[in-house]
């Protein structure tokens, strides 16, 4: 297992699918970072040398991205500001119920699943 920005990712992976393991990086984010640094798609994380491993961190760390926590910040902020607001989409929030229009009748399941990770103010 290596570590990059507080994430472990397994080293048996290829770079592409390695990198999603990191919050806020998907798919399309993995591919350019890849390209941007020169790796082939079969590439996997053991197989880097050590100064690809740190152009890679260094290419990810310079980067305009929010990774980790700062996008975890980024976002509570943001769901906060919406209940201090008094908006739709943060009552609906603080309720615990579906805020982009989903039915409430029969599937709150997953609304209900959601209801722990809900932000008070």
């Amino acid at each position: 297992m290596a570590y990059f920005l507080g994430t472990s990712i397994p080293e048996n992976k290829k770079i592409t699918a390695a990198l999603t393991q990191i919050y806020g990086i998907g798919k399309d984010k993995s591919v350019a970072i890849r390209k941007e640094l020169g790796l082939t798609d079969n590439i996997r994380l053991f197989e880097l040398t050590k100064e690809q491993k740190i152009k890679l961190v260094r290419g990810i760390e310079n980067s305009t991205l929010l990774l980790t926590e700062d996008l975890r910040r980024s976002l509570f902020n943001f769901k906060a500001t919406l209940i201090t607001i008094r908006s739709y989409r943060g009552i609906r929030s603080q309720q615990g119920l579906p805020i982009r229009g989903q039915r409430t009748h029969t599937n709150s399941k997953t609304a209900k699943k959601f209801k722990k990770l809900n932000v008070s103010i």
